[in-house]
Order: structure tokens, then C-alpha cells, then sequence
């Protein structure tokens, strides 16, 4: 079963590498790299992994490529 989760990002964010958890329980993710060539999204599906603690390979990005709201799919 996969779930799927919904992160606000912070690309080009000096705060980063950061997961912060707001009350609601929804994520914003700071990261240092720029949304340039999806490196950003890139480094926000290593942190995920980090911050839920499974690998990297089980993170896939399924909606948001090119948005600041990322919906990933943990399998």
C-alpha cells in the first residue's frame, strides 16, 4: 500500500536543510538547492526520506514537478 504525502517547499532556503511539522501535521521542507533542473525537488525526496526514515528508492514524486505544493508517493 502507498501512501501519499503533501510537502510545502522552500527551495534556495539558507533555513535548509529543515522539516518542519506545523500543528495541522502537514511538512514544509527548506532545502539550500534552487528549483533549477529539479535539483530542489531532488533534495526535498532525500530529506523526506531522512525525516520518515526509509529509503531514498521508496520516495517518488506524483504530482508538483514544477509547484512549490509536491505530492509524494512513499511505496
Amino acid at each position: 500500500m502507498a501512501d501519499v504525502i503533501a510537502v510545502w517547499v522552500k527551495p534556495g532556503s539558507s533555513k535548509g536543510p529543515l522539516v518542519e511539522t506545523a500543528e495541522d501535521g502537514s511538512l514544509t521542507i527548506y532545502v539550500r538547492e534552487r528549483a533549477v533542473d529539479g535539483k530542489a525537488t531532488e533534495a526535498v525526496a532525500r530529506l523526506l526520506a531522512q525525516h520518515l526514515n526509509v529509503a531514498r528508492s521508496r520516495i517518488e514524486l506524483s504530482s508538483g514537478a514544477s509547484s512549490r505544493l509536491k505530492r509524494f508517493r512513499i511505496n
